[in-house]
């Protein structure tokens, strides 16, 4: 028996071709890109399992959808799923759970370098042929052994605290359920409460999920907490964070800078502010993007899907619903 897997972002031909060369034998691939809500839909009608990134599993799609059997998120954030309709029409949905932890964490830890050592400021500096040496280098500070907040302790934030740990840092988070004690003595995390975390962090990033709970968690009162000297880093989901608050507290210095890789609408809006403040470095959701973790993230989709269609059970960490 055939079943077919649609993807619903786009992607690029190269990733394509590697889609196709990665996939299981008896699933066929659709890919195809660019389709309007209505033929989108009709899609769906025809496909048996699908694949999404940044692009929304809604309702309507689960109810046109009558062949479906699963959904597949491309990474580990499922805010874009509609959670309620999978579950009222016995869909399963499924992520890779870990699976970008190691380049997520990679990617704070750039956005860290990049606003703490004025990286940037100092690039864009060269290429209008300003040597800014001395204007860049009074406000770069080291890394090593400053305090760093973490907000969240799952996978990506527990990697990130690995790697501080050869910069000698005091690692802090905050989570609702502390990690046992010998798992946190052993990555040497030290655990706090939020108002705690953010008085006395050098640096607070950001890795919790997206959910009513932390929706808006950081705004204008969590960031007044924070030292003026200090940093914020969003590798988690832009509704965590109050976009406009952000903004008004790197213009008035509540806080020194800010490393943004999410956004509250994606792809945003290029008249962002937060695009255009010197002290703010932004990147387009590229955290989990790495080439050389495709082949092992995608097989593993393409394993959880399989175990699905043969009516197996999906490894309990990667299975939502």
């Amino acid at each position: 028996m055939s079943y077919k897997i649609l993807f619903i972002d786009p992607l690029a031909p190269s990733r394509m071709e590697s889609l196709r060369a990665l996939a299981f034998e008896g699933f066929t691939l659709d890919t195809t890109t660019g389709r309007d809500e209505a033929t989108q839909l009709a899609a769906v009608r025809d496909a048996d399992f699908l694949i999404s990134g940044d692009l929304p599993i809604t309702r309507a799609m689960l109810e046109a959808g009558t062949r479906l059997k699963g959904v597949h998120k491309w990474g580990v954030g499922i805010d874009n799923f509609d959670l309620d309709a999978a579950r009222d029409h016995g869909v399963r949905v499924m992520r890779t759970t870990g699976s970008n932890a190691i380049p997520v964490a990679e990617t704070a830890l750039a956005l860290i370098m990049a606003t703490s050592r004025g990286i940037l400021a100092g690039h864009q500096g060269m290429q209008r042929g300003e040597w800014l040496k001395g204007a860049v280098g009074v406000n770069c500070f080291m890394l090593t052994g400053k305090t760093v907040g973490l907000v969240g302790l799952g996978a990506i934030a527990k990697s990130l605290a690995r790697i501080l740990t050869g910069f000698g840092c005091r690692i802090l988070y905050t989570k609702p359920t502390p990690i046992p004690v010998e798992e946190a003595r052993a990555l040497g995390v030290e655990h706090v409460d939020l108002d705690t975390l953010l008085r006395e962090s050098d640096i607070v990033s950001l890795h919790c999920a997206l959910t009513p709970q932390t929706r808006g968690l950081i705004a204008t009162p969590q960031l007044r907490a924070m030292k003026k000297t200090a940093i914020l880093i969003n590798v988690a989901r832009g509704g965590v964070v109050v976009e406009a608050d952000l903004v008004a507290a790197l213009r008035d210095g509540t806080i020194r800078a800010a490393g943004v890789d999410v956004f509250e609408t994606e792809p945003t809006d290029p008249a962002n502010p937060l695009l255009h403040l010197p002290n703010c470095v932004c990147t387009p959701h590229i955290g989990a993007a790495a080439a050389d973790n495709f082949a092992k993230t995608v097989t593993r989709m393409f394993t959880n899907i399989a175990c699905v269609a043969r009516g197996e059970e999906v490894a309990p960490l990667d299975l939502v619903v």
